[in-house]
């Protein structure tokens, strides 16, 4: 009876071992949930159901988007981390991430998740009021820099509400280009501040080139770079900063994430579902008529970029005054 036992036991320790490995190689069976932590239609929503809709086709499973929002993103960041470690939740993670902790918002990072790919990046650009730009000999990047060199503190220009992606925009611009400018936040958003840039009631923005672009478009305000590596579709005769001599990159990001603990065939099968899906006709069609830029990462490099702004985004964060030096260390 003693051995009858013990041979049962170690069968069924061997099972609960091979159980694991059984379940991710039939993964996935079911559908799946990608938590949002932004609201319905806006620009992070947009994306990833165009994503989803792509993932769908690699997996063979539906993916249902679950927008759980509130408290800046925090709400739908800490809702992927905490999930079920079984592969059956996802998530877009986005810039605010790091920005979090500086804050005292959240005590979760980067390193409360399994990156598992790089969606989209939204650059910011530096757009100035044509008429200001005109009466002070502003022609491009350079000019617009040697004026705020003699002139510190004196220009002002507007991203969007306190701690946002486009008002520490302005804090990489200062940075990068060693200059003193006077962020002004917007609680109603990046529109505001373009509306309040057209108007000359600031001298610009540090917003992305699609917030600016119908001011643009009408002749109100002057885009001088765009903060990336390559120059905005929408835009294709402004120049990258790169290209005026200045290496100011900055974008808002968003990418797909699991838990920690989630089996590595699970990841391994999602990061390749990630990679085909990215490449998916639709999802590249869907995109461009959001005016939405692709820039994939994979899993590994995506982590590389995600503790790497972990150290950018509080540095910028203690130039616009958001935090002390101190604790941006």
């Amino acid at each position: 009876m003693k051995k009858f036992l013990a041979l049962t036991l170690a069968l069924m320790l061997a099972l609960a071992v091979m159980a694991p490995a059984a379940f991710a190689a039939d993964y996935p069976t079911k559908g799946i949930t990608a938590i949002n932590p932004w609201g319905a239609g806006g620009g992070t929503d947009n994306c990833l159901r165009a994503f989803c809709a792509a993932l769908e086709k690699q997996l063979g499973q539906t993916i249902t988007v679950d927008n759980q929002t509130g408290a800046g993103g925090v709400i739908g960041h800490e809702a992927i981390a905490d999930a079920e470690p079984d592969g059956y939740t996802i998530g877009m993670i986005t810039w605010e991430l790091a920005s979090y902790g500086p804050l005292d918002m959240s005590e979760y990072t980067y390193e409360n998740y399994i990156p598992l790919c790089r969606v989209n990046t939204d650059a910011a650009a530096i757009t100035v009021n044509t008429k200001w730009a005109a009466d002070n000999g502003i022609t491009d990047l350079k000019t617009f820099i040697d004026y705020c060199k003699a002139h510190p503190g004196e220009v002002t220009m507007g991203g969007s509400s306190s701690g946002s992606v486009w008002h520490v925009a302005g804090g990489y611009l200062m940075n990068a280009a060693d200059i003193d400018i006077k962020m002004i936040a917007y609680s109603d958003g990046a529109a505001a501040a373009v509306k309040a840039a057209a108007q000359n009631e600031i001298q610009g923005v540090t917003v992305s080139a699609a917030e600016a672009r119908s001011f643009v478009e009408s002749g109100d305000l002057t885009m001088l770079g765009v903060m990336d590596t390559v120059r905005n579709d929408i835009f294709p005769d402004v120049p990258t900063c790169e290209e005026q001599g200045f290496d100011i990159f900055y974008a808002t990001q968003r990418g797909m994430a699991v838990p920690l603990g989630v089996d590595d065939e699970i990841v391994a099968t999602l990061e390749k579902a990630c990679a085909a899906a990215i490449e998916d006709p639709d999802f590249v069609a869907a995109m461009a008529a959001l005016g939405q830029k692709i820039d994939y990462l994979d899993g590994k490099d995506y982590g590389e970029y995600l503790a790497q702004a972990a150290k950018d985004v509080p540095a910028a964060m203690a130039v616009v005054g958001l935090i002390d030096e101190a604790e941006a260390a």
